[in-house]
């Protein structure tokens, strides 16, 4: 048939999404809902939109597959030992004019194709059932680029394979965006890479730089490329200090803030009369203009206790970054650096603990639970990590709630308004799972969870305490936020009560 289907299955496709506008439009043969014809409507219009975001993804899927196809055809049909350069070129620039796209998007359209049909067939599967989109894939590829067979089939298996143990209520990540999947492959992947993370740590310290790029309409790029622990101070120093100087008579937006202080902060460094410039990371030092209370920016670090012992070498995670050298993070437990917190995690299976309270008012220790446990505001798809995300009490005080960790969310100020301007509404949270989201129509969302592993037990410690799997549960009335290091700290982990 060849051609024939080809040109009968896009014909039915067209007559299909035909149908589809005119019911989107309202238009269609008969109304969603008789009995309410608008409310009908906009649920019928929601059903067409998740429809068709898995139609989206197998018209991604097909383009993939066609692509490989015909540069692997392309290719053997080519004449005997040609120059692999332009017969690359000749394929990319094909693609390019068939479907009207640049040579360097035909370019990288090829070699994700190619990624895609040769290394990591679950994602590519993924794609032809509807489950992922395009920028799913388009980050799985970007991640497994620099990890070997062995590395990359991991990859997609732990997020794609369903015998993969997840928490029962977290998200499959077709149902996340794409750039906070982005962030959890990116977690794992510096958590499973053969090569150390301080090898690569390394590396990034040699290539650290400013770089600079004239834009349009007389404006300029300024970026920096630095070790994570700085630029996370350095970025929260930046929107703290902005957030004080936000008020009735401040017309300047907080991003807009963020630009002026970074630039009056590096233009005026050496004049003692000049606006707060953004101090380095783990500096402990504060520089402010007259009058002007000193502006802290606070970093969580999490590390595993044997990895802060130096024990083993596994990572610790910054927060609002991800994995980072366990010596960067002995360093700055080390140093004593104002703007860090030390969270030591239980070497059972990665978490920290439940604390709470019974006064309405929410502790700075609760907060930073809070931060641990969602890691971001807990609203499907948010990413904000900034540090004026703000408590909620998710079953309200004065209807009985309590102020305890599993009843409080920590939505940021949009999300928060949103919760309590309209009829999207949190549901229940847990000491380690975040608030999901019900929303207007009734569709529930579910939250992110963080992606906590159980941290590596050294030998030694292995011997003495019969395993790490011998070690379960977690005491209940534990916790390690602010815990000094030390073998005390280590006796006290061995010897806690088995939950």
């Amino acid at each position: 048939m060849g051609k024939a289907a080809v040109a009968k299955a896009f014909a039915d496709m067209n007559a299909a999404l035909a149908v589809l506008i005119a019911e989107a439009d309202g238009c269609g043969s008969e109304p969603f809902s008789a009995a309410d014809p608008l409310a009908g409507l906009a649920d019928g219009c929601l059903d067409i939109l998740a429809g068709a975001a898995g139609v989206q993804a197998r018209i991604a899927g097909l383009v993939v597959s066609a692509a490989g196809t015909y540069a692997v055809t392309a290719r053997a049909a080519a004449p005997p030992d040609p120059p692999v350069q332009a017969l690359e070129r000749a394929i990319a620039a094909e693609i390019s004019c068939v479907m009207a796209i640049g040579d360097r998007a035909a370019g990288a359209l090829l070699a994700r194709s190619h990624a895609l049909t040769t290394s990591l067939p679950r994602t590519l599967a993924a794609l032809h059932n509807g489950t992922i989109s395009w920028q799913h894939a388009t980050v799985m590829v970007d991640e497994a680029a620099t990890l070997d067979p062995a590395g990359a089939a991991a990859l997609e298996a732990h997020f794609l394979d369903p015998d993969t143990p997840k928490p029962a209520t977290a998200a499959p990540i077709g149902e996340i965006p794409a750039y906070r999947f982005r962030a959890k492959a990116r977690t794992w992947r510096e958590r499973h890479h053969a090569d150390s993370i301080e090898q690569r740590h390394a590396q990034g310290v040699s290539d650290r730089r400013v770089e600079y790029r004239p834009d349009q309409d007389g404006m300029a790029w300024l970026s920096a490329y630095l070790p994570a622990h700085q630029a996370t101070a350095l970025w929260n120093k930046l929107t703290a200090l902005s957030r004080t100087m936000q008020g009735p008579n401040e017309h300047r937006t907080l991003t807009q803030l963020r630009a002026d202080s970074f630039a009056e902060g590096l233009l005026n460094s050496g004049n003692t009369t000049g606006v707060t410039g953004a101090a380095g990371a783990g500096d402990g030092g504060e520089r402010t203009g007259p009058n002007q209370a000193p502006v802290r920016a606070e970093v969580l670090v999490t590390v595993p206790v044997f990895s802060l012992l130096g024990l083993t070498g596994e990572s610790a995670m910054l927060d609002g970054y991800g994995p980072i050298p366990p010596s960067m993070a002995r360093d700055l437990v080390a140093t004593g650096a104002d703007s860090f917190h030390r969270v030591l995690v239980d070497p059972r299976d990665g978490a920290p603990l439940e604390i709470g309270r019974t006064s309405y008012r929410v502790t700075k220790a609760m907060r930073n639970w809070l931060r641990l446990r969602d890691g971001k505001c807990p609203f499907p798809g948010c990413n904000n990590h900034s540090l004026d995300n703000e408590a909620d009490h998710l079953l309200a005080w004065h209807n009985g709630g309590t102020t305890g960790v599993s009843n409080l969310g920590q939505p940021c100020p949009k999300h928060h308004k949103l919760r309590h301007t309209s009829s999207w509404k949190p549901t229940p949270a847990t000491t380690t799972a975040p608030p999901g989201w019900t929303s207007p129509t009734g569709r529930h969302y579910t939250s992110e969870h963080q992606d906590w592993e159980p941290p590596h037990w050294p030998h030694q410690v292995r011997s003495v305490s019969g395993g790490a799997g011998s070690v379960t549960g977690r005491p209940p009335d534990f916790a390690y936020t602010g815990l000094s290091p030390g073998e005390e700290a280590l006796e006290r982990l061995l010897h806690a009560p088995r939950a």
